[in-house]
């Protein structure tokens, strides 16, 4: 997510130093054997270059649309999560009776709220690669916590958390048949959105594709000065380095915008979603007490390692 509408020009041109440099150094080798040796006389029409270039920019456009699409596609999941998140908790607060605001039944409810929290903070991490543990510690209970252990796939163990939870309400005549059902459809919802992110995690983009994008990328990069140093001289140089910096540009924003769960700048933002769905759920939990106090908050986004950029944060 984007902390500065204003990027730096460092940081745009960091991503492709490296193919920059090898198209730099190529164009004045070039430029410099053709002006002093002579050499290098062949004379290759612009319109070849300019037909790859059309090819190029049709591939590019491909790849960065279908990587848009799945990093959209990302981010509704998401956005998903969010309203099950609070549909969940709406739930289980106005289905829970609790006549007399009790102590027990406003613990239910607590815990509940921060099990899906705990949920949330555990399904961003894992896909992300890190630890999943990490961030339950403050939001799990001990007993929680050691089912949770037990678990390899962390947020899958707080659902089944959530749904025993669930029938031992309802066992005690806390929530009855339809109540139960209503709240388990949500946490269905819920499963199918981990799936899905698992779906688009697990779903490797084809590699032969940017491979062959590459290729055809590189032999445009490799024609283009044969057709352009007559015309332009020495010019060739800086003109053939912009025109690659922009192909390279937008091939490096493809690459990273179809890996949505990649712990990158341009990733789903999902430990700042967590938080505030976090927010949510507790201050529905206070709310009717008025009792909530934001500042009062776990602070579980110290224990999870950031993007090591300062223009972006999670």
């Amino acid at each position: 997510m984007l902390l500065k509408k204003r990027i730096p020009m460092k940081y745009v041109l960091g991503k492709i130093r490296v193919e920059l440099a090898l198209v730099i150094a190529y164009t004045v080798v070039f430029e410099v054997i053709h002006h002093f040796y002579h050499a290098f006389s062949i004379d290759i029409p612009i319109a070849i270059p300019t037909i790859i270039g059309t090819i190029i920019s049709l591939l590019l456009a491909f790849k960065s649309n279908q990587a848009y699409d799945r990093w959209w596609e990302a981010r509704i999941v998401w956005g998903g999560i969010v309203n099950d998140s609070r549909s969940l908790l709406r739930q289980v607060i106005s289905f829970y009776k609790d006549p007399d605001f009790s102590t027990e039944a406003h613990d239910f409810k607590e815990r509940f709220a921060k099990r899906q929290s705990a949920w949330c903070y555990a399904l961003a991490q894992s896909l992300r690669g890190k630890d999943p543990y990490k961030p339950l510690n403050q939001l799990l209970n001990e007993n929680e916590m050691r089912f949770v252990k037990n678990h390899k796939h962390v947020p899958n163990a707080i659902l089944m958390l959530h749904a025993k939870e669930l029938r031992r309400a309802k066992d005690g005549g806390k929530l009855n048949t339809y109540q139960q059902v209503e709240i388990d459809n949500t946490l269905t919802r819920l499963c199918d959105s981990m799936g899905k992110c698992e779906r688009i995690k697990n779903t490797i983009f084809p590699t032969t594709y940017s491979l062959y994008i590459r290729f055809t990328l590189c032999l445009f990069i490799l024609l283009l000065p044969f057709s352009l140093t007559d015309f332009l001289g020495w010019m060739q140089i800086p003109v053939v380095a912009t025109i690659a910096a922009a192909c390279f540009l937008i091939e490096k924003m493809a690459i990273h915008l179809q890996d949505p769960f990649d712990n990158r700048p341009t990733d789903t933002p999902m430990i700042t979603i967590s938080c505030n769905i976090e927010k949510n759920l507790m201050q529905m939990v206070y709310e009717y007490r008025d009792e909530f106090d934001e500042t009062a908050l776990p602070q579980v986004t110290r224990h999870i390692e950031p993007v090591k950029n300062a223009y972006f944060v999670l």
